[in-house]
């Protein structure tokens, strides 16, 4: 808001109700959770307990990912995701990435 910029979060209007969403520049933002959204498990990692409906469950969130991901640049949406430890650690970094994509729409 500081820098001018008007946002919404968790805007249900967008498919896919997007973490943030830029309207102007049409750039909808995910910040993903390593579990729910299966970064450990496309690294290798298996559940120890219940496994089947776990990978069941993961395979399936990260195929609504990629349906997610495919529509909304269909409709001429930027889409970003960060992974949530990469926001605690790198901020900055996301930061920068979504300045640079705000620069280009402008």
């Amino acid at each position: 808001w500081k820098r001018g910029y008007r946002y919404r979060v968790n805007d249900k209007r967008v498919f896919g109700k997007p973490d943030i969403v830029f309207y102007k520049q049409k750039i909808a933002i995910f910040c993903d959770s390593e579990f729910w959204h299966g970064k450990k498990f496309l690294e290798g990692e298996r559940f120890k307990t219940n496994a089947d409906f776990w990978e069941t469950k993961i395979k399936r969130n990260i195929e609504r990912d990629c349906e997610v991901n495919e529509r909304l640049k269909s409709e001429g949406w930027i889409v970003l995701r960060f992974w949530g430890n990469e926001i605690k650690t790198h901020l900055d970094d996301c930061i920068q990435i979504i300045q640079k994509q705000m620069d280009v729409q402008v």
